[in-house]
């Protein structure tokens, strides 16, 4: 069995528990270390990008695990080693039997929509939780469209607007106001952020709808995609956001979405 780690080697934690992963698969399988992490265990290692694995190990916070999800069409375990870790399906103390579970081939797999991203015509990072429009300088607004189509949906004055997948309508989306939407439900979630006018609410539209993200006097701002990658605007792009036709795949041992809910936000 072919297996990708990944890994911040910044993080001690992280560090130490992909340390362990390798003593507990190797020599038994077949180990590829992503470079950064290979150049700290003094082996080599290869971009995530090009890893063709039959899992890849994300082993960190949400930020790994999103990164894991946007270089790599692979299936997916999130390791839980930062803080909140939303996304992680099990805990750095669980990865003895979760390896176990992983060669033996007993779990599922969750596929989930993702966002492509498109500036005028070219195609940016594709997004497993939302890709974000916002000033370019802090305490600055700007006035934003937002399309369905051809159809005008609202004329907003924010700091930003954030289009969100379900997977991501329980991170920035909801800290906007946003809905939480349940991860089976494919849908495009549209949420403007600190919008100067108090009526200004969000929207969700379907996922095989064409959202359109201008600003309707050019000024500079960013993209930035799964909080991983940014893109400066001018202000005259048309971004444009729809379904992917690349879905998430996360590796998945119980369905309790709303456990997750209840245990990481509810009492936070």
């Amino acid at each position: 069995m072919r297996i990708g780690i990944t890994a911040n080697p910044h993080i001690p934690s992280a560090l130490d528990s992909a340390k362990h992963v390798v003593s507990r698969l190797e020599p038994a399988h077949e180990v590829v270390l992503e470079s950064d992490l290979a150049r700290v265990f003094g082996r080599s290692g290869m971009p995530l990008a090009h890893m063709k694995a039959d899992v890849v190990l994300a082993i960190g916070g949400d930020g790994t695990i999103l990164r894991a999800l946007q270089l790599s069409d692979s299936k997916v375990l999130g390791i839980n080693s930062g803080s909140l870790g939303f996304l992680a399906e099990v805990y750095a103390e669980e990865v003895d039997e979760s390896l176990d579970r992983i060669v033996r081939g007993d779990y599922k797999v969750e596929e989930r929509m993702r966002l492509k991203v498109t500036v005028d015509g070219e195609r940016m990072f594709d997004c497993t939780n939302e890709a974000v429009v916002h000033t370019a300088q802090v305490a600055k607004i700007r006035h934003f469209e937002i399309r369905l189509g051809d159809e005008m949906v609202e004329r907003v004055r924010a700091d930003g607007v954030i289009v969100a997948t379900p997977t991501g309508s329980t991170s920035y989306s909801m800290s906007a106001g946003g809905p939480i939407v349940d991860p089976h439900v494919d849908a495009i979630i549209v949420t403007a952020i600190a919008p100067f006018k108090p009526a200004s609410r969000p929207h969700v539209f379907p996922a095989s709808g064409q959202v359109h993200v201008r600003l309707g006097k050019p000024k500079e701002c960013l993209l930035v995609m799964d909080g991983q990658h940014e893109s400066t605007l001018k202000g005259t792009e048309d971004v444009v956001l729809t379904a992917s036709e690349r879905r998430a795949k996360f590796i998945r041992f119980r369905e309790d979405f709303y456990r997750r809910i209840e245990e990481k936000l509810s009492r936070q």
